[in-house]
């Protein structure tokens, strides 16, 4: 199956095209760009060098991809890459900027949505079937695990972690890490509870909710050391509860915590 290409795009002969793409009237891809197969590239869209792009993607009007990081440091001539997996969404005027340091990738995984003016910082790591709504912003080396849903107008402070299944708010200022499984809102903000209905949409039974429940209460528990919290979580055996135990002892940010 032979690609489409509408005769007003500039497609590089040193990019390399696998099949089935359709490509846009006035799309740009310049060299150095691999496109796998079945990927759609609307009216306008750029791809940049060092742009890597799987399978069956689609990438809507003036989207640019493999921009050049917006730090200071560095140098036009490292060699850095944006690579992106499969089935992935990013739509209208999305910017995805390569990473800062040589040989290194700014990363989407498979089926996330990006909706509207997202702008994806150099270095960030993305899993897979996240959600970020319009004009929202990741600084420098982000990390969004599985199904993290992030609102319109949020705005994450660079080297920060947000956990699986976690949901940020609306215009949320997010300076330090949010943990998995739960909601965080505010300015400054605050953690407000489980995220208790994408958990129940992504089919969470009732006895993994109870024990992220009591996770909940374990760490957010005031009247006793982070310490001794932490000891009490590690003695429950559900894998959630353990996914946050490990999350925290990685954090290197702190945490957000509860408005109390």
């Amino acid at each position: 199956m032979s690609n489409s290409i509408h005769p007003t795009a500039l497609v590089s002969e040193h990019a390399t095209l696998g099949i089935g793409n359709k490509i846009g009237a006035f799309v740009v891809i310049e060299d150095d760009v691999v496109l796998g197969n079945g990927n759609t590239l609307l009216s306008g869209a750029i791809l940049k060098s060092g742009t890597r792009l799987g399978n069956e993607n689609k990438v809507h009007e003036h989207a640019v991809i493999g921009g050049l990081p917006q730090d200071l440091a560095f140098e036009a001539a490292t060699s850095s890459f944006v690579e992106i997996g499969n089935k992935n969404t990013l739509r209208e005027f999305v910017t995805v900027h390569r990473a800062s340091q040589e040989n290194h990738a700014t990363k989407l995984g498979n089926e996330n949505y990006l909706m509207a003016q997202v702008h994806i910082g150099h270095d960030c790591e993305l899993a897979n079937n996240v959600i970020i709504a319009p004009s929202t912003g990741l600084g420098g080396f982000v990390t969004v695990e599985d199904k993290a849903f992030i609102s319109g107008g949020v705005m994450v402070h660079q080297f920060v972690h947000i956990g699986s299944f976690a949901m940020l708010g609306g215009n949320a200022k997010i300076t330090q890490d949010v943990l998995p499984y739960m909601v965080c809102d505010g300015n400054p903000a605050h953690v407000s509870g489980l995220n208790k209905v994408g958990l129940r949409r992504s089919g969470f039974n009732m006895d993994d909710i109870r024990s992220l429940k009591k996770a909940y209460h374990l760490i957010f528990n005031s009247e006793s050391k982070l310490e001794e919290r932490l000891a009490s979580l590690a003695q429950q055996s559900n894998v959630f509860a353990q996914h946050i135990l490990s999350f925290i002892q990685s954090s290197k940010r702190g945490f957000h915590r509860d408005k109390a």
